[in-house]
């Protein structure tokens, strides 16, 4: 069984979504479960957690529909306000939405020390207090933020998204793999092994360097720590659905049968609680 732990939905609005740029353009357009249910067909994969692409109120309850009429969305990443003092009375309008998994916040573009604000903590803190998971999307210089986050918090259920997006355009990545191995140093941290594609050189792969990048996060996280994703549709700018998942199956095909089967699904149902 595999599972993929990170997908997004949407449907394209240049202004809401001006983070995708005209260089982007195969993914200016709508993407929705009807475009990925045949991806997954074709590749054996039971389900996927549908994670926020916007900061808005209005994209958890989209999720959330979108999750309750395709039984293949097994869990929702929403996000919510973390600054906002009345985030228990928001959480608790929550409480019947059984799909709802957990939250997260674009933090990749704030500022550092965004993450580390009291008043941030406070939020995650009532996430936590509620059994919602909170997935760190940040890149490799903010790895000191994600790093103090879960140690500030070390009973909060944490994923890191797309492994911190190490610079794979550039070779020098000893600041990441050393972030990386701190972070790992936190029982409370996962990390998903999505988004590598697009943080090389577009559409030309380096399977060498990725593996690299895998090598490290093995070595830290271990196997019962880390989930497969794809980062579907966003990876789309950097090769395709079926070559990511074949590199992953390559990699691991050093690993036992369960190992594998932790890593493709195990651990993403255990996290995620599905």
């Amino acid at each position: 069984m595999i599972i993929d732990s990170h997908v997004h939905f949407w449907n394209f609005d240049p202004i809401r979504d001006n983070w995708i740029t005209e260089n982007m353009q195969v993914i200016r357009r709508d993407f929705l479960p009807e475009n990925l249910a045949p991806l997954l067909a074709e590749n054996n994969i039971s389900g996927c957690i549908a994670v926020q692409a916007d900061q808005s109120p209005a994209e958890t309850q989209f999720l959330l529909d979108l999750a309750e009429n395709n039984d293949f969305i097994k869990g929702v990443v929403g996000w919510i306000s973390l600054e906002n003092p009345e985030i228990g009375q928001q959480l608790e309008s929550y409480a019947t939405e059984k799909k709802l998994k957990g939250f997260r916040h674009i933090a990749e573009g704030e500022r550092q020390g965004f993450l580390l604000q009291d008043r941030i903590l406070a939020g995650i803190e009532a996430l936590g207090a509620l059994g919602y998971t909170y997935d760190i999307l940040v890149r490799q210089h903010q790895l000191h933020d994600a790093i103090a986050l879960a140690e500030k918090l070390p009973g909060q259920p944490f994923v890191i998204d797309h492994c911190a997006k190490p610079n794979l355009k550039d070779d020098n990545l000893f600041a990441w793999k050393d972030g990386m191995a701190t972070l790992a140093q936190n029982p409370n941290v996962y990390c998903k092994l999505s988004g590598l594609l697009t943080e090389g050189h577009w559409h030309n792969c380096n399977e060498t360097a990725i593996f690299e990048c895998l090598d490290v996060i093995f070595k830290n996280f271990g196997t019962h720590r880390i989930l497969f994703g794809s980062d579907w549709p966003v990876m789309l700018l950097g090769g395709h659905y079926t070559q990511w998942l074949g590199l992953i199956k390559k990699y691991t095909a050093q690993f036992t049968n369960q190992e594998q089967q932790a890593i493709f699904a195990g651990n993403a149902a255990s996290f995620y609680k599905i």
